[in-house]
């Protein structure tokens, strides 16, 4: 984790939750023995239960009204992927703490949604699974439209892509994070498994077919790029879910998980060849996948701009 913090530190500030000060000063000792430039680092004494800042963290929205960009924060709820880890309790009160740290409005829709379950492409589309956001441990009470209206309403955006499964060994039901991700508007990498044997291979088929037929909110076909799955990733014989997908996009960069094997490589590299103009920065994430999640999971990114007035 200190390792990320490094990284991301050579590209933009960092804000970092710690539980406590005894916490601060201990993160604030180790980074500083890596030579993190301390002055990158905003700290916030927030009590979390887990370190997916992606999905139980605050969600950023912008909007541009008489030539200013404002931004909010949208408070989804939280219950630990369907209620698998408590107690999560924590974790679903990090929205509004960071908001009252950053002096930002809140906009709070009332039901389960996390940040890894969703992507988008920046001009009106979402993507997402039926695995992950139908899953009646979620929203039992609403239906595939319903969740459709909230996703739009609250994200500023028009349509939502649906896909299907995810990976083995994730335990979030299949977040999009982990198996397709927009790297502009009309282009999306997907991960793909060729080996037949694989219990990705048919899922993410069917994933890369669902994006092949689907149209973008402008009503274009997608250019879909294919991301190749890294060599299994073990943990005491069980799966782990580990992918290239789950990359974090930085301000000038890119920051790309592996897991040293071959594939490492040709993933940074199609990834080198989809975002031009940043740096591909390979970040090793065997450590980190053991707690079933990589980059993008750990991570959200906040916008340096002025609270919404109203």
């Amino acid at each position: 984790m200190i390792g990320v913090i490094a990284a991301i530190t050579r590209f933009e500030p960092v804000h970092v939750n710690v539980p406590n000060g005894n916490y601060r000063r201990i993160v604030s000792e180790t980074l500083r023995t890596r030579g993190v430039p301390m002055r990158r680092i905003r700290f916030h004494e927030i009590r979390t239960n887990e370190c997916w800042t992606r999905d139980h963290g605050p969600a950023f929205v912008l909007r541009t009204r008489r030539g200013r960009t404002e931004a909010a924060i949208v408070d989804w709820g939280f219950n630990a992927w369907g209620g698998k880890y408590p107690a999560y309790d924590d974790d679903d009160a990090v929205p509004m703490k960071v908001a009252r740290e950053l002096e930002l409005p809140v906009f709070a829709p009332g039901i389960v949604m996390e940040g890894g379950a969703v992507d988008f492409n920046g001009a009106g589309s979402i993507l997402t699974t039926t695995s992950c956001l139908l899953n009646k441990n979620r929203n039992p009470h609403l239906s595939k439209a319903e969740i459709e209206r909230y996703l739009c309403d609250y994200y500023g955006q028009q349509q939502v892509l649906w896909l299907g499964e995810g990976i083995e060994g994730d335990d979030t039901d299949g977040h999009i994070d982990d198996i397709a991700r927009f790297v502009s508007p009309g282009r999306v990498v997907c991960a793909r498994e060729p080996d037949p044997r694989s219990p990705n291979h048919e899922p993410l088929e069917d994933c890369r077919a669902r994006l092949l037929a689907a149209r973008d909110a402008a009503g274009r076909a997608l250019e879909v790029i294919d991301l190749p799955m890294p060599a299994a990733v073990l943990a005491d014989g069980a799966p782990l879910p580990a992918s290239y997908a789950n990359f974090y996009v930085a301000n000038g960069a890119v920051l790309v998980p592996t897991f040293g094997c071959p594939a490492d490589e040709v993933a940074c590299s199609t990834l080198r060849d989809c975002f031009p103009g940043r740096r591909v920065v390979p970040v090793d994430c065997r450590v980190l996948i053991a707690g079933l999640g990589a980059l993008h999971c750990m991570t959200q990114q906040v916008p340096a701009v002025p609270a919404a007035t109203s």
